[in-house]
């Protein structure tokens, strides 16, 4: 395929192309659900074509196709010069593209264990195991467990010199366990919700997770639930743990430093974002204690590759240093907008869609705090574990999330559990709460394999670097 791909781009270039690229990519995909003791959904998936962006009269072109005959290829070249073509007919301003360090280059995700070489039936057994003790407690009506993998090979070539190969192996699972009573439904979730955590691993990865050690404990968690007190209303001091401040960071810190948001073009969809260029290096977004990267060179994080779909290679960079807004996720396009440079945050889904700037790690850094010296400094506060809803409006500014579950800390003690808690907030007013974060020995990357950006939809898998965090006097419940 290098040798086709090699082709093409010399085909491109005797079009006098102003630049073009060829991204060729072939995926492979498991996906196992157990439910209530039952196989409830099994299916595999491989799918493998070429995409072809190219730039010509200061527009964009680009064109798919799952042949991959060199006369299909060049069918499709041809096709995105006449899409730029067309493009160029409407455009305002021509498209800049900055220079980037040209790459040749292989890279793979590391793997002890091929999770596609473990069996069916291994794999199987697993979660009807997990099932099996979710479902001793009468009051589980519903025991549901997931396990998912994916293997993504690539190669891009672009007209500049670029020959990468990549290959991208990931990993997760998980399950809920759902407890009733007298119409009443609380749930637990393990080790995450919405199907659990996912990293850029092998099947050491699911071995790790302790899903087995852990189901008991879900489960009468969840029953616990139905009898514990709603979680009162008003403003408190709140502790985040690890997994529920991920998707915290992934709505209000990831998506609003999109580079792409923020200059509109993701707007009819995605949104906008409220940090604008203005407020690049001097806008107060935290207090000083706050610093978030992208870093997609984390390993194990599933945001963690070699090089972008642009070909530029991972990196990391600064989004919040300090409390201070210091940096866009951004592409070759958007990076001089702001002067800037481009810094590996184009990714497309598959073959036959255009990258777009999409997270990578975005990591909440590490504090110094031990866990339980963090709680036996807090006199009162409300500790929220594990998301269970969200809302945030286009801009990223007011959000309001759901947890599963939350207890009351006093005195340094845990001394109640409450259900069904939810908090609210203004992104910056938020941030600047945060006075404490654990140490580097309670921070966790946590994956996320399920982020929607772009018309049509693309779903890209990202990850967030979080520990326990805590907040002062955050609106928990209705707000007066």
């Amino acid at each position: 395929m290098k040798d086709t791909l090699a082709e093409i781009i010399e085909y491109l270039r005797q079009k006098r192309v102003g630049y073009s690229d060829a991204r060729f990519v072939e995926a492979k995909t498991e996906s196992i659900t157990v439910k209530n003791g039952r196989l409830e959904g099994l299916s595999r998936s491989e799918d493998r074509g070429v995409g072809i962006r190219v730039l010509l009269d200061g527009c964009w072109g680009f064109a798919a196709d799952s042949g991959l005959t060199m006369s299909s290829l060049k069918k499709t070249a041809d096709k995105a010069i006449r899409i730029a073509r067309a493009s160029a007919v409407t455009k305002k301003d021509p498209v800049r593209f900055s220079p980037v360090e040209i790459h040749k280059g292989r890279y793979g995700t590391t793997v002890t264990e091929d999770p596609f070489g473990v069996s069916l039936d291994e794999k199987i057994d697993l979660l009807l195991a997990v099932n099996k003790i979710l479902k001793k407690h009468p009051k589980i009506k519903t025991a549901q467990a997931s396990l998912d993998f994916f293997k993504t090979d690539k190669i891009f070539c672009s007209t500049e010199g670029a020959l990468i190969e990549q290959t991208i192996i990931e990993s997760g699972g998980g399950y809920e366990a759902a407890a009733v009573e007298k119409g009443e439904v609380q749930r637990r979730s393990y080790p995450n919700s919405h199907r659990g955590d996912y990293a850029c691993a092998g099947y050491e990865f699911i071995r790790g997770l302790k899903l087995l050690e852990n189901a008991e404990r879900v489960a009468d968690e969840a029953v616990a639930l139905l009898q514990a007190p709603p979680c009162p209303s008003g403003k408190f001091d709140i502790i985040i743990t690890g997994s529920q401040l991920a998707l915290q960071v992934h709505e209000s810190c990831g998506h609003p430093v999109e580079l792409d948001r923020v200059l509109g073009t993701e707007i009819s969809l995605a949104g906008g974002s409220f940090l604008t260029p203005d407020k690049l290096g001097k806008f107060k977004y935290g207090s000083p204690v706050v610093n978030i990267v992208a870093d997609a060179t984390v390993p194990g994080g599933l945001g963690s590759f070699g090089y972008d779909d642009e070909g530029v290679a991972a990196g990391r960079s600064e989004i919040i240093k300090n409390g201070i807004f210091s940096g866009y996720l951004t592409s070759r396009e958007t990076a001089p907008a702001i002067r800037g440079a481009a810094n590996g945050a184009m990714r497309a889904d598959g073959w036959n869609r255009i990258p777009l700037i999409r997270m990578t790690n975005i990591n909440l850094e590490p504090g110094q705090w031990v866990y339980d010296d963090l709680l036996a400094d807090t006199d009162d506060a409300i500790i929220l574990d594990t998301n269970k809803s969200w809302s945030i409006d286009d801009k990223r500014l007011n959000f309001q999330f759901g947890v599963e579950v939350a207890w009351r800390v006093r005195k340094g003690q845990i001394v109640t559990m409450y259900k069904n808690p939810i908090y609210s907030g203004i992104t910056p007013e938020f941030w600047n709460s945060c006075d404490a974060i654990c140490d580097r020995n309670h921070w966790k990357i946590w994956g996320v394999p399920s982020c929607g950006k772009g018309e049509p939809m693309q779903t890209v898998h990202v990850a967030h670097g979080a520990a326990p965090a805590r907040f002062r006097r955050v609106q928990v419940g209705v707000g007066a």
